[in-house]
C-alpha cells in the first residue's frame, strides 16, 4: 500500500465496507457500494482506452457520481480534472483544451455546452453524462449514460499497482486571471490537504494504513456536510480527508442556507465546512427568519476555509451555538494546508485576517526571501517547503515565477502577505494580486471587507481599489443592502469603518448592487467587482 489516494480509499472501503459513506440527492451508498461503482467505471474507462497519466474531467454538481467518477479516475493511476460549472464557453474552451482531456463525465444539464466545444477538442475521444431531469440531448451520438456504464462492468478490485507519486491535478480560477492547473504527486497532496498532518497535533502519518487505525480508533462515526462545491479543492479535501477514516459525507447540490439546516436534522450531521462569510451569514440568518425551527442538536462543529470568516458572524454562531467547536483554516491550492485556528467564544477577534498556528513547512519571506523574524511587524509572503506541488500544468512561466528556490530549498509562494507573530502564529492579510496600493500604502481588501460587512444595512461587500489621480488608488466599496432595509450611505459606512481601521483604509466610494457576485465556493468575484468600479466610472455617452 502507497501513499496514493486510490490506495487509501480501498483501504477505507475494506475497514468500512458496511457502513454508509454517501448521502446525496437522494441516494444512500456504504463504503462497499461506492467501492464497487468506482470499479465498474474505472473498467468502462478503461475499456475506452483511459490509462495512466490521462486526463479525465468531472463537470457537474455535488453528487454521488462526482465522488464515484474521482476514484474510478485514480484506480487507472489517470488524473481527474475539476471543471467550474459557472464557466461559460469561452473560459470552457480554455480549460478543455489547457488540461487536455482524453475523457469527460459531465451533468445532462451540461450537455449544450460540451457540444459547443467537442469539435475544436480532438484529443477528447470519450464522454459520459450523468442524467439528470433537464431533457438535454447527448452532446455526441456515442456519448454513454453513467448507469449504462457502470452496470456493463466487472466489480472487481483487479488494478495493478500505483504510486505516491501519481498525479493529481487542481484547476484554481482564483479571484484574477486564466484557471490554472496546480500539478500534486499524490503523496505530497496528502500531506498537505489529505490528513497526513494532523492539524491539532502537528503529527506526521507514517504509514498509509494508519489512517483506518485512525478511524477505528475513533469508536464511531462522524457525519460531514461540505457545503461548497466539489468542484473546489476545499471540498474534494474535505470529502476525501473523511473518506480515509471512515467517516459519512453528505452533500448538497448547490447551496441554500434552509436545504443545509434540513440536511443537518435530518442525517444528524456533526460537521459542517463552509467558506467564509458568504455561507456563514446566510446561514445563521436562515434561523432567524420566522417560523425558521430545527433540531441542530446533532452539530459539534464549523469549519471554515477559503474565504474570509468574520469576527461578526463568528460571534452570531457562538450566540445560537455556545459550545460549538469553531476553526478558520488559511491555504491555497498551491501551497496546502498553511494553518489552523480554534476559535472559542470571545476569542473572534482578528488583526486583519485570521491568526493561525502554522503547519509544518510553512515560513514567512521578505521581499529579499530572508525569513522574516517572529515578532518584527514585517509583512511578508508565505511560502511553504517539503510537502508541495510539481508545478503548474503547461505553465513553465507561471510555475517558474511562483515556485522558488532559497538557499538550495524548494518552495512554493502563491502570494498570500502575511506578518509572523511573536509566538510563531501566521497572521493572514491577503492576496498580493488584489492589494490595494494607496500613496504607497499596503490595504488588503479583506480585512475592510470585514468591518463594512459588520455595519448594519450591510449583508455583503467586496473592496476592491479605484483609480485616484493623486493616490494611485483609493478604496472602493461594492455593497448589498440587507433585505426589507434601505441602503447604507458612503457616511454611514466611513464612519463606521473610521471605528475599526486606520483612516487609509477607510472607502472613498460605494457603490450599491441588488447582489454581490461570488463565485460557487463563496471566494470574491474581484473581476466583477473591478467591472463595477470601472463601469460607475466610465463617461457617459453623449
Amino acid at each position: 500500500m502507497e501513499f496514493n489516494l486510490a490506495d487509501l480509499f480501498e483501504a477505507a472501503a475494506d475497514a468500512f465496507g458496511d457502513r454508509e459513506y454517501l448521502v446525496a440527492g437522494g441516494r444512500r451508498l456504504t463504503y462497499a457500494e461506492t467501492e464497487a461503482r468506482a470499479n465498474r467505471l474505472a473498467h468502462h474507462l478503461a475499456s475506452v482506452g483511459i490509462g495512466p497519466g490521462d486526463h479525465v474531467g468531472i463537470y457537474a454538481l455535488n453528487s454521488a457520481e462526482w465522488v464515484e467518477t474521482a476514484w474510478a479516475v485514480f484506480k487507472l493511476r489517470a488524473v481527474w480534472i475539476n471543471i467550474n460549472y459557472r464557466y461559460v464557453e469561452d473560459e470552457l474552451r480554455y480549460l478543455f483544451a489547457n488540461a487536455d482531456l482524453k475523457a469527460l463525465v459531465h451533468q445532462r444539464q451540461y450537455a449544450p455546452n460540451v457540444a459547443a466545444l467537442l469539435p475544436d477538442l480532438p484529443e477528447l475521444r470519450h464522454v459520459v453524462v450523468i442524467d439528470d431531469d433537464s431533457q438535454e440531448p447527448d452532446p455526441v451520438h456515442d456519448a454513454v449514460d453513467f448507469e449504462e456504464a457502470v452496470a456493463s462492468q466487472s466489480a472487481d478490485r483487479d488494478f495493478g499497482p500505483r504510486s505516491g507519486d501519481d498525479r493529481y491535478i487542481l484547476y484554481t480560477g482564483g479571484t484574477t486571471g486564466l484557471p490554472k492547473g496546480v500539478v500534486w504527486p499524490h503523496r505530497n497532496v496528502f500531506f498537505a490537504l489529505g490528513g497526513g498532518i494532523d492539524a491539532m497535533t502537528g503529527t506526521r502519518v507514517e504509514r498509509p494504513e494508519e489512517m483506518v487505525e485512525k478511524g477505528k480508533a475513533m469508536g464511531g462515526q462522524i457525519s460531514f456536510l461540505p457545503v461548497a462545491p466539489l468542484m473546489h479543492g476545499a471540498t474534494q479535501w474535505g470529502v476525501m480527508g473523511q473518506s480515509f477514516v471512515g467517516n459519512r459525507v453528505v452533500l448538497v447540490a448547490k447551496f441554500d442556507p434552509h436545504e443545509v439546516w434540513s440536511l443537518v436534522e435530518r442525517e444528524r450531521v456533526n460537521m459542517v465546512m463552509i467558506t467564509g462569510d458568504a455561507m456563514g451569514r446566510p446561514l445563521i440568518e436562515a434561523l432567524e427568519e420566522s417560523g425558521s425551527a430545527y433540531d441542530l442538536s446533532s452539530l459539534i462543529g464549523i469549519t471554515s476555509t477559503a474565504a474570509l470568516f468574520s469576527p461578526s458572524v463568528k460571534d452570531q454562531f457562538f450566540d445560537r451555538f455556545p459550545d460549538l467547536i469553531m476553526s478558520d483554516a488559511i491555504g491555497s491550492s498551491e501551497g496546502g494546508n498553511n494553518g489552523i485556528s480554534w476559535i472559542k467564544p470571545g476569542g473572534t477577534t482578528m488583526k486583519s485576517g485570521p491568526t493561525v498556528t502554522s503547519m509544518s513547512g510553512t515560513v514567512v519571506f521578505d521581499e529579499d526571501l530572508k525569513r522574516v523574524e517572529a515578532g518584527s511587524g514585517v509583512i511578508g509572503k508565505i511560502a511553504r517547503f517539503g510537502d508541495i506541488p510539481v508545478g503548474y500544468y503547461n505553465d513553465p512561466a507561471k510555475t517558474a515565477e511562483v515556485f522558488v528556490t532559497v538557499d538550495g530549498v524548494r518552495y512554493v509562494m502563491p502570494g498570500d502577505f502575511a506578518t509572523l507573530e511573536a509566538d510563531g502564529s501566521i497572521t493572514l492579510l491577503g492576496r498580493g494580486s488584489i492589494c490595494i496600493n494607496s500613496g504607497g500604502e499596503k490595504i488588503f481588501p479583506e480585512e475592510v471587507e470585514a468591518v463594512v460587512r459588520s455595519h448594519p444595512a450591510v449583508m455583503d461587500a467586496i473592496v476592491v481599489g479605484a483609480p485616484d489621480d493623486r493616490w494611485g488608488q483609493r478604496v472602493a466599496a461594492i455593497v448589498e443592502p440587507r433585505p426589507g432595509q434601505e441602503a447604507p450611505s458612503l457616511e454611514s459606512v466611513q464612519e463606521h469603518c473610521r471605528r475599526h481601521v486606520a483612516g487609509y483604509k477607510v472607502p472613498r466610494q460605494l457603490h450599491v448592487v441588488d447582489k454581490v457576485e461570488r463565485a460557487p465556493s463563496g471566494k470574491p468575484d474581484y473581476r466583477w467587482a473591478d467591472a463595477v468600479v470601472a463601469a460607475a466610472q466610465a463617461p457617459s455617452a453623449s
